[in-house]
């Protein structure tokens, strides 16, 4: 049984019908990036797996536990973290008010200091500005602080979306370092990235998604070489 798994989910936005019928799976121990275009409803489809969004049909399933009905705050003590598209951070809280708010739902104080320290390890950057707000932060500062709290929820599922968004190509190569490293601690994740070359080359399995529907899902090398995804993700003609 997968970690994750989706099976036939339909979202609406009022009159929009933003996901329909996605099926889609998530092996334990695995990087799956979900690509597609602006619109095509990647960031609907993590929203609906963390319980910010309800689906109008379908099942989602967390290790054999369904999530529909439940709030995020269920999902997360679940096992599921969310670091969201625009990051979501306090930005007058400073950077360690916000790693403490990711840990809210745990009571396993040594635990919480065990992780909050691997956290700085892998960010080194915010150790040393756990004292300023997260307003001050450059914007790969945020995505750090971002990704480092969700960690400290000490997520089984790891959701990510869109972590190179508005970012230099270096500090990307960083992040997408990071979070190899975090999968290869034990972490699965989820992600959803629009830079369509980084998430192929860092994932095991991949989905394209195409107006709310899966077009095509394979692992990640064979997507890499479809001669349509790389048309249309990878600037390849």
């Amino acid at each position: 049984m997968a970690l994750l798994e989706i099976r036939g989910l339909h979202v609406h936005y009022g009159a929009i019908h933003a996901l329909q019928g996605i099926d889609l799976a998530v092996e334990k121990g695995q990087i799956v990036t979900l690509i597609g275009a602006n619109g095509a409803g990647k960031s609907t489809t993590l929203r609906t797996i963390s319980g910010l969004l309800r689906p109008s049909a379908g099942t989602l399933t967390f290790d054999g536990q369904s999530l529909t009905g439940k709030g995020p705050h269920q999902i997360v003590r679940l096992g599921v973290a969310h670091a969201p598209e625009g990051r979501g951070l306090f930005a007058n809280f400073t950077v360690e008010e916000n790693l403490e708010i990711g840990a809210y739902a745990r009571k396993d104080h040594a635990g919480i200091a065990r992780d909050r320290e691997w956290a700085l390890t892998l960010f080194p950057r915010l150790r040393e500005r756990l004292r300023q707000s997260a307003a001050t932060l450059s914007g790969g500062e945020q995505q750090m602080l971002a990704i480092a709290r969700a960690l400290l929820a000490r997520p089984r599922l790891l959701l990510l979306d869109e972590p190179s968004l508005g970012l230099a190509p270096q500090v990307v190569q960083t992040i997408f370092q990071i979070v190899r490293e975090i999968n290869a601690a034990g972490t699965t994740i989820l992600l959803v990235e629009q830079n369509a070359r980084m998430a192929l080359q860092t994932a095991h399995y991949g989905y394209v998604l195409e107006v709310g529907r899966i077009a095509q899902h394979a692992p990640a090398a064979v997507l890499a070489e479809s001669d349509e995804v790389r048309r249309a993700y990878l600037g390849v003609g």
